[in-house]
């Protein structure tokens, strides 16, 4: 071989030794690293699902998000689907648009469903909360003490507590006047709370469902044979009613009618909690200002009608001689009231109408909801829905009035909805071009 060649076989052979180095090396790694090739191979695959057993074959994307921490998730955040507890059902309600109530009217009536909380079922999960939050951070209660929460309530506040309270390592005791449904105090009863059926007296009287619970506390606390302590959420004066609903029900109505796009928003008031927390968030905090009108919707014997729109506390059926029941004069529970409450009062200015609701028309308007809508409610749901729509009648076409649906008629069967079946309107088959505003008796709003 010439000197010549010596370059050529020099860079053969410098190939040679270099690609069997680079197969070793390859080999090694893969031997040293199985676990890394693997992973590597795995991200290159597309997810796939068999045609056989699934339908059509469909690619997704790899890449998937670290399960949350307990700590990390938002109570009222449903977020990817994963929630913290029982609490985390709560809120993020949809925001249901009621079809024959916006035909008949010409304006958008759109309702947010808060009987699907998953708690207990009703507006009163987010105040529940958020007053059980407040009293931990205050150091009113410590989880697994033996703590008990003492509430008067009609009914909805107070499962929601027993349900909650179960779940953060208390116990419940609820007063509540007798004369409201049973299937309430027996739902109570089934979720682990003692229950008091106390007669009906006036708020003067210490006997009245809401002292007694203030009173059953105090006793609690002050007992020397046990550690724990008794808290009285007080709903109707507890500053953390208000602001559940500010924090929580009022940013959901901006963000799901497009940042604000509502015209009026329609909500009865027992605490008060929910109209003045709701007002609060979209008149100020979102500067809606005069741009929205919050109405009042009042059922018949409560005295906040008149108090908006007269500035007087006063009913017709508080005169002497024409009262028939010692509280609120009617059959609809949750809302309505003969004294304002803190809750009411931080809020009130921000009311801007009120309309006032007969049991009569609660009634027809909760069967209209049924055989037209599928939707089944209770009593205080439809006064609002009655307020929404003679609103919406008020107000130019096509405006958009926001109201609650605030629990199922599944809790109003012994009273409410007896009383409808008593009526006959369960008897009559609806038809569907039947005239709503003939049925509640407001031709008189009729537009031309």
């Amino acid at each position: 071989m010439s000197l010549s060649d010596h370059p050529r076989v020099y860079g053969t052979a410098a190939l040679t030794v270099t690609f069997i180095a680079g197969i070793l090396v390859t080999l090694g790694f893969k031997d040293l690293y199985p676990e890394l090739q693997a992973r590597y191979e795995r991200r290159k695959r597309p997810r796939w699902r068999s045609s056989v057993f699934f339908g059509p074959v469909s690619l997704e994307d790899r890449e998937e998000s670290p399960e949350p921490s307990p700590s990390s998730l938002s109570p009222y955040d449903r977020g990817n689907g994963i929630v913290h507890g029982i609490e985390g059902a709560i809120g993020n309600t949809p925001l249901i648009k009621i079809r024959s109530l916006s035909e008949a009217t010409g304006c958008t009536i759109l309702a947010k469903a808060e009987f699907l909380n998953g708690a207990g079922g009703s507006p009163k999960d987010r105040v529940a909360l958020n007053m059980i939050q407040v009293a931990e951070e205050q150091g009113l209660l410590t989880p697994g003490r033996g703590d008990t929460i003492y509430e008067g309530t009609v009914g909805s506040t107070g499962i929601s507590l027993a349900v909650l309270a179960r779940a953060r390592g208390y116990k419940a005791h609820i007063c509540m006047p007798d004369d409201m449904a049973i299937e309430k105090s027996d739902l109570l009863h089934h979720l682990g709370a003692t229950v008091e059926r106390v007669p009906v007296a006036p708020i003067t009287d210490p006997g009245h469902f809401v002292n007694l619970a203030r009173t059953r506390a105090k006793d609690h606390t002050a007992a020397a044979d046990t550690p724990s302590r008794g808290f009285f959420a007080d709903q109707f004066e507890s500053l953390a009613n208000y602001t559940a609903h500010m924090k929580t029900t009022g940013p959901e109505i901006y963000a799901q009618t497009g940042n604000g796009r509502l015209d009026a928003f329609v909500a009865g008031a027992g605490t008060g909690g929910t109209i003045t927390g709701v007002a609060k968030y979209l008149k100020e905090e979102r500067e809606l200002g005069a741009a929205l009108r919050v109405v009042l919707a009042d059922p018949q014997g409560s005295g906040l009608y008149n108090k908006i729109r007269h500035g007087v506390m006063y009913s017709a059926t508080e005169r002497e001689g024409t009262r028939r029941r010692t509280q609120v004069d009617t059959m609809v529970e949750g809302i309505g009231i003969t004294r304002i409450t803190e809750n009411f009062e931080v809020g009130r200015e921000l009311i801007d109408d009120a309309v006032k609701v007969t049991d009569d028309q609660a009634c027809r308007m909760a069967r209209w909801l049924v055989e037209h809508d599928g939707i089944f409610v209770g009593s205080s749901s439809a006064v609002n829905c009655v307020a929404a729509v003679v609103t919406a009648l008020k107000m130019p076409r096509e405006s958009r009035v926001v109201t609650i649906l605030c629990d199922s008629g599944t809790r109003h069967l012994s009273k409410f909805w007896k009383h409808i079946t008593a009526m006959g309107l369960e008897d009559e088959t609806q038809e569907q071009d039947e005239d709503l505003l003939a049925v509640l008796g407001l031709e008189s709003l009729k537009r031309e």
